[in-house]
């Protein structure tokens, strides 16, 4: 039986411009294809636009997320409260550093997990909440933030939806103690793969960053530039979490557009909750 051509409806997908291209080409052409000068210049200008002291450029929000629990010295046997509305990558990362996913349910007629379901999960374990901003609406977080001062625990954000999402006029990405973007082909802003770590704490920004290569105590990309030098220390068993100047050139070219690409997909959004 022939099956007649027709066009396709995708997913998704990614807005790609002149500028994007240009971006990339340039990095091509300067000979400097790993994680260098663009992955660096990335981390600043997003920290700047959310709103944060540090920021960490790695190659997905997995990534991120890893080494956000890693950082806050998340262990075997520790719990970790994740929601059961999400993406399996928040569970998993738990999973990865020997604890315990424990599942809280959402609150009544939202996607995003409840407090109060969130306190009866809690129990003498307990080291962290892991909220996930659902579809680029924010959780509540001030009960959420209000539990875990109660409870001494920290809060990891699963932001891969929700940038550039607000909560009270601050902007998502400066609320709990790591919050880990998603840079996926199908988000506001795309580098194809890749993701974001954002913090205030500045301990939690340097142990993200030696463990995101190799636990080199120093940035490996110097080593072959005339301020950098061949000697390093690796500290701990750490992972190949980097984002590429590559994927850092396309960031910064999206960057710049990121609040009026949200713009448009909100027009859209509403354009087919309108249809009939």
């Amino acid at each position: 039986m022939s099956v007649a051509a027709t066009s396709f409806l995708p997913f998704h997908r990614a807005s790609i411009g002149e500028d994007e291209i240009g971006a990339v080409v340039e990095v091509l052409q300067s000979g400097w294809l790993t994680t260098g000068s663009r992955a660096r210049e990335f981390e600043e200008k997003f920290g700047r636009y959310v709103g944060a002291s540090h920021s960490l450029a790695v190659n997905s929000c997995t990534a991120a997320l890893h080494l956000a629990l890693a950082a806050i010295g998340i262990s075997e046997g520790d719990e970790v409260i994740v929601p059961t509305m999400t993406f399996a990558a928040s569970g998993e990362v738990v999973l990865y550093l020997k604890a315990r996913p424990v599942l809280a349910d959402c609150a009544d007629g939202s996607y995003h997990v409840g407090p109060e379901q969130i306190e009866r999960a809690i129990s003498s374990r307990t080291r962290a909440i892991l909220p996930v901003h659902y579809s680029g609406y924010p959780c509540d977080m001030d009960p959420i933030l209000d539990l875990a001062r109660k409870y001494h625990l920290k809060v990891i954000e699963d932001a891969a939806h929700a940038l550039p999402s607000r909560y009270k006029g601050r902007t998502v990405g400066t609320l709990g103690d790591i919050t880990c973007f998603s840079f996926y082909a199908t988000k506001t802003l795309t580098t194809g793969e890749g993701g974001m770590a954002t913090t205030e704490n500045p301990e939690y920004a340097e142990r993200m960053r030696i463990l995101s290569l190799h636990g080199i105590t120093r940035d490996a990309w110097k080593r072959y530039s005339a301020e950098g030098s061949w000697r390093y220390e690796i500290l701990e068993a750490g992972y190949k979490y980097n984002l590429t100047d590559l994927q850092a050139a396309l960031g910064l070219a999206q960057l710049v557009k990121c609040d009026a690409l949200c713009a448009l997909r909100a027009s859209i959004a509403a354009t087919m909750h309108c249809a009939p």
